[in-house]
């Protein structure tokens, strides 16, 4: 149970629209979850935080914010530009949200979307140390080991001269000069030290930020008075910037992800299936009249009478038009939609036909065709063997392939020792 915070703690999640490194990044999916959900389920989660609020300029992040459970704030375009800062959008957030709730904020954090794998127990750390350790500023921090360089400045250039040339005239070789190069930034390059020898240097994550609101006003910038380092797992410590960052955030987050990465009948109100390379092994076999045939698995049938059972809609959405299709939907007895050019409107408009909520929908599937209902639904899951793009927009990955027991494999997510029965 979440306890009620001491003082008023308002997180701010800035996530604007236009990104020019990583389009529509801050939808962009990590493990099936959009970024911006990701920051708010971190931010909601956290024991210390009082109220959470997304400021944004565009209507589809404000609409998964919302989804996800924060608050919208609508950023005006003045601070919605590639030159707007952080702070600009945090101050305010601050503002609008006093004015909504009357309450204004003792402690504001500044949470960034683009930290995939930051923890609730992490911002909670960075509240406490402001409330309860007397920080006027805080943020996240990972233990650094690296050497680091950078290319030598005309000054750095000179300073190197004249080391060199005083160390060439004891050694009798001063006309020789020295080349400027690199130089060390956080060691002498003279000497190596052992890694437990040298300072601990801590890197700046960009995850969390926690900051006094009466000093941040009167500051202007994140890093006033007296700033804690509240210390963070660097195996967890990523920032997406560019397309590569985003694919790796992708690979790591089966990895990372603190929560379990298939889901249980508390988190499903309808499952939906896509047919082709899901339910079948993606081989069709055609005889001399051009008839077609496919394999299925026995196992998923027998998964998914379990799911009706069970009280769960389940529904086949294909885009083949295909005797075959309809066929297998007959003997299963489940609802068919096939010969479907747009299975996200297909989906969406089912969805609002029966009442289902789309964040309440499992949906399984294995092509790109499939990828924009893995953006309309709460779990969007990839069979095994299915298509790169399609496994990394996935919540969840079956261990087994289409046509050999993934949806079966899917059933006894949902059930569990129910699927017997």
């Amino acid at each position: 149970m979440k306890q009620t915070p001491s003082a008023n703690v308002l997180a701010v999640i800035p996530a604007r629209g236009g990104s020019k490194g990583v389009p529509g990044k801050n939808l962009a999916p990590v493990g099936g979850i959009p970024l911006v959900t990701r920051a708010v389920r971190a931010c909601t989660g956290a024991r210390r935080v009082t109220a959470v609020v997304v400021s944004t300029d565009d209507p589809s992040i404000a609409e998964v914010a919302r989804t996800a459970g924060a608050e919208v704030v609508l950023r005006p375009q003045a601070i919605a530009g590639d030159t707007a800062t952080s702070e600009a959008a945090v101050l305010h957030a601050m503002d609008a949200h006093a004015a909504m709730s009357g309450t204004p904020a003792d402690v504001v954090l500044l949470v960034q979307c683009t930290s995939p794998f930051i923890t609730s127990e992490e911002i909670d750390g960075v509240v406490a140390a402001v409330t309860e350790e007397g920080a006027d500023t805080a943020h996240t921090v990972a233990p650094f080991h690296g050497f680091v360089w950078r290319d030598a400045t005309d000054a750095d250039a000179d300073a190197a001269d004249a080391d060199a040339t005083e160390a060439d005239a004891s050694a009798g070789t001063a006309d020789v000069p020295a080349a400027a190069g690199g130089v060390g930034v956080n060691h002498d390059k003279a000497t190596r030290p052992r890694r437990q020898d040298r300072p601990q240097d801590l890197l700046e994550t960009g995850a969390a930020y926690g900051m006094r609101a009466a000093g941040f006003r009167a500051a202007g910038h994140r890093f006033f008075g007296r700033t804690a380092l509240v210390r963070t797992d660097p195996a967890r410590v990523l920032e997406i910037d560019e397309p590569a960052d985003l694919e790796r955030a992708r690979a790591l987050a089966p990895l990372l992800d603190p929560h379990a990465a298939t889901p249980t009948a508390d988190d499903v109100d309808a499952v939906v299936l896509d047919f082709d390379g899901t339910q079948t092994d993606d081989r069709v076999l055609i005889d001399s009249d051009g008839h077609e045939a496919v394999t299925v698995h026995r196992g998923d049938g027998l998964g998914i009478a379990a799911l009706r059972r069970a009280g769960l809609p389940v529904l086949i959405l294909s885009t083949e038009t295909n005797p075959v299709v309809a066929a297998r939907a007959r003997k299963l007895q489940v609802p068919v939609l096939h010969g479907i050019d747009r299975k996200d409107l297909a989906l969406k408009q089912w969805c609002e036909e029966n009442g289902i909520a789309p964040e309440r929908v499992l949906y399984a599937g294995n092509d790109v065709n499939d990828l924009p209902c893995f953006g309309l639904v709460g779990w969007p899951v990839a069979v095994a063997g299915a298509h790169d793009v399609v496994r990394a927009a996935a919540r969840a990955v079956t261990t087994a392939h289409g046509g050999h027991g993934a949806i079966r494999e899917i059933a006894a997510w949902l059930l569990g020792p129910n699927l017997a029965r």
